[in-house]
């Protein structure tokens, strides 16, 4: 799908935020700038209130967040250097009593939930192209926005 603008995006993440379960994960990939962080922001908020403070977790790599109906961690991977250093900073135990959103999974090296919605975002003159690719409990589901 062709998402036009920022408020696209946006839309996508709160829409996925409301198919979210625990367990789950939604694996946010694409070049630094394309709007993973964006997605990410947009799908806690769904989950928690519109004004909720979402900062990216690049330096602390991932932020906890308290759901009404679900509670969520949002990770950012890019600087870990090994798949075992998100194990550490509680990936099993996000999934086990939430969900997770993961910025950079790629650097699980193949480590990836089973039960996953992978979100691919790519750049466009005018716009993103993303890519939706669904594992385990995601598998026939449909995202409308």
């Amino acid at each position: 799908m062709i998402l036009a603008d920022e408020a696209a995006t946006a839309r996508l993440g709160a829409a996925i935020a409301q198919e979210l379960q625990i367990g789950e994960a939604v694996c946010l990939s694409g070049p630094l700038g394309a709007g993973k962080s964006t997605l990410a922001r947009a799908l806690v908020r769904a989950l928690t209130t519109p004004q909720e403070d979402v900062p990216s977790p690049t330096f602390t790599l991932v932020q906890f967040y308290e759901g009404r109906r679900l509670k969520v961690a949002h990770f950012d991977l890019y600087r870990l250097t090994s798949p075992d250093e998100a194990y550490e900073i509680g990936l099993d135990e996000a999934l086990d009593d939430g969900a997770a959103v993961i910025e950079w999974p790629e650097r699980l090296e193949g480590r990836l939930p089973a039960d996953r919605l992978d979100v691919e975002i790519g750049l466009l003159e005018a716009g993103r192209d993303v890519r939706l690719a669904a594992h385990g409990a995601w598998e026939g589901r449909r995202i409308e926005f």
